[in-house]
């Protein structure tokens, strides 16, 4: 279904100002469309397979245990139905393997590209995920390994977000974990907070996350709907690659520098990392 442009020009200008490496707020023009309204995404659900979505108690602490058990006892059909009482928080990933959210997804992400390709180049693995929220709900202390806007479509929302490249909030070897296929969960620290940035989102407001930045969300007072617009860049690919180099060279002993962030590209890493894993294929070794 058509959209009309979600990024007005002063959108686009803010968000130039932000990208790649800055998290902050930008407006947009989705909040109202009927493809996020709850009973849309009640047959979106029934439309996506199980795998697709992840369904969890909303009381949760700032950071949690990759480990420990969240479930709200619910399916997913009824976990959205009663989603202003239940207490949880759920997301509909990669909606764009639906055609009407493929559009969606393709028709706003494309109103970036102005700002997005002459900086970090062509848009790789665009995907979106829809976030349904209790009042009160709490997404966990994580990052994610993508580029990402998430637009607020109705009720509030707080987003607070860290710098990508503290060492100190993020460890290299966490880092490294999750490049190897840990968890995205991250430990939290009370003392993390102070290097925080609070991004406050009501509908019609997005907020920009740089590729790694430890972040966390807690839901407003009312039920909360959002939808992330994720990308990936060969920057963010090489940065993958030279983590999972330094996982390889930590193994040996070696205690290797912490990949560069943007504008430094990480060739040297990302390439050795690429050529162990073809050689790796070619030798038929996991």
């Amino acid at each position: 279904m058509p959209i009309d442009p979600v990024f007005a020009p002063a959108a686009l200008a803010d968000f130039k100002a932000l990208y790649p490496e800055r998290p902050g707020r930008i407006d947009h023009g989705l909040a109202g469309h009927p493809a996020f309204a709850l009973d849309a995404l009640v047959d979106l659900a029934t439309r996506l397979d199980p795998a697709q979505v992840e369904y969890n108690r909303g009381d949760l602490p700032v950071g949690v245990d990759p480990k420990a058990d969240v479930a709200n006892g619910l399916d997913i059909a009824a976990t959205i139905r009663s989603i202003e009482d239940n207490g949880s928080w759920m997301v509909l990933k990669f909606v764009e393997r639906d055609p009407v959210y493929k559009a969606i997804l393709e028709e706003t992400l494309h109103e970036l590209r102005p700002v997005v390709d002459p900086t970090t180049g062509p848009m790789l693995k665009m995907e979106g995920f829809i976030f349904v929220s209790s009042p009160g709900s709490m997404t966990p202390f994580h990052f994610d390994p993508e580029h990402n806007i998430l637009l607020q479509l109705r009720g509030t929302k707080t987003m607070t977000v860290f710098p990508a490249d503290d060492p100190t909030i993020a460890a290299p070897l966490q880092h490294e974990t999750f490049h190897m296929g840990g968890h995205r969960n991250l430990p939290w620290q009370d003392a993390f907070l102070a290097k925080g940035v609070a991004v406050n989102l009501e509908p019609g407001q997005a907020v920009h996350v740089p590729v790694k930045a430890p972040h966390f969300v807690r839901n407003g007072p009312s039920t909360s709907i959002s939808f992330s617009i994720t990308w990936r860049s060969e920057w963010s690919y090489r940065e993958a690659s030279a983590h999972g180099l330094n996982a390889i060279l930590r193994r040996t002993g070696i205690d290797p520098a912490m990949p560069a962030r943007f504008p430094a590209q990480n060739h040297a890493k990302s390439l050795a990392y690429r050529a162990i894993g073809k050689a790796r294929t070619i030798l038929g070794k996991d």
